[in-house]
């Protein structure tokens, strides 16, 4: 018998991954001849490090072992290669806990409309529903931080982009303040 589906998978293991803080980004499957490879993407706010990653393989290999012995899944006589990783820093940002865990890095992001911003990441807002956007503005050597509150649904596309180089102060501070006092900074600043 095959493998079984992705989204079958996660159920197995979504359940053991919670307990350890852990969220299920994506479940692969890839066939590849005689041997297959299960691969599961994990995330939480704070990165799991290769320890956590150690400790999450060990909990869906068991589930998975469960769940076969229970006769709800079955790997038949193939092998598999079961990987269990982080989502990685090119994965988009899709969901709400994608912005709050990038809060401070750059993105790029391309918005419904068609426009594009390379933009630092801010707030997210209580409700999960917008983001504020930071930017920098003005000359060399006195650039002053400027921001844009975005609605999620508005986003297209996102994407973290890898910095080599500190961020402006100004900016840094701007992406760090909590929600309601970016708001007033957009607003003091009109």
């Amino acid at each position: 018998m095959a493998i079984p589906a992705p989204e079958k998978i996660e159920q197995f293991v979504s359940p053991v991954l919670a307990q350890i803080g852990l969220d299920v980004e994506d479940v692969k499957v890839v066939r590849a001849g005689a041997k297959s490879q299960v691969i599961v993407l994990v995330d939480a706010d704070e990165r799991p490090d290769l320890d956590v990653l150690e400790q999450a393989t060990h909990e869906v290999s068991s589930a998975l072992d469960a769940a076969e012995a229970r006769g709800e899944a079955d790997f038949g006589a193939q092998g598999y290669t079961l990987e269990v990783s982080t989502p990685g820093i090119d994965a988009p940002l899709t969901q709400p806990r994608h912005w709050r865990r990038n809060r401070g890095r750059i993105a790029e992001i391309s918005l419904a409309d068609g426009s594009a911003i390379a933009a630092r990441i801010g707030a997210l807002s209580p409700d999960e529903e917008s983001i504020i956007l930071v930017t920098s503005k003005g000359p060399k050597g006195r650039l002053k931080a400027v921001g844009q509150r975005v609605q999620l649904t508005n986003v297209a596309r996102a994407v973290v982009q890898v910095e080599f180089s500190n961020p402006p102060a100004a900016e840094k501070d701007f992406a760090g303040l909590d929600y309601d006092d970016a708001l007033t900074r957009l607003e003091d600043n009109k």
